[in-house]
């Protein structure tokens, strides 16, 4: 294929020139993820998040310079072993323990559940109440008032359960007035 026979694609992921450069199958679903997970999720998250705090980030493994040194690097040396970040991690080791290195990835969880069992609570008792769950006529009241009890004693974690029905409950709420 001749790039001037390329044309243009319907969107970013269509686009064939990333083919064209690298027949590795894992080059090519890092340049997807540069040319749409990165600006069009995480960085638009991170952001947001930022500015909406008036915070200043900076992602240093996106510089132009640094970029196009990673760009340089087989990708035998990026990925090893099915382990990521390979070369990036045997450079860490030599200055950082390896336990700080070698650990699952955690986000910036919101405490949706010490929220429900402190600030929210009134508002999620009021919700989650028999006459509440009645009005609705939507959930059977008992198993989520069970569920609620549980929660709050801690004898079992039910937040994501009970924050759809929460939202559920507000929605119907707010339409009814």
């Amino acid at each position: 294929m001749i790039l001037s026979e390329v044309g243009h694609p319907k969107c970013s992921l269509d686009d064939p020139t990333p083919a064209l450069l690298d027949p590795d199958p894992a080059t090519w679903m890092m340049f997807q993820d540069m040319r749409s997970y990165l600006p069009e999720d995480i960085l638009r998250k991170v952001d947001r998040a930022a500015m909406g705090i008036s915070l200043e980030t900076r992602t240093p493994f996106l510089d132009p310079g640094v970029l196009k040194a990673s760009m340089q690097v087989p990708t035998a040396m990026k990925i090893r072993n099915g382990q990521g970040k390979w070369i990036l991690r045997q450079m860490l080791y030599r200055y950082i323990p390896r336990e700080l290195i070698e650990r699952p990835k955690a986000g910036f969880a919101i405490p949706i559940d010490e929220w429900l069992r402190r600030p929210l609570r009134p508002w999620a008792e009021d919700l989650l109440s028999e006459n509440a769950l009645g009005r609705a006529g939507l959930i059977k009241p008992a198993p989520v008032q069970g569920a609620w009890q549980e929660h709050c004693s801690r004898r079992r974690d039910w937040t994501y359960q009970l924050w759809v029905i929460l939202m559920l409950q507000a929605w119907k709420e707010n339409l009814n007035g």
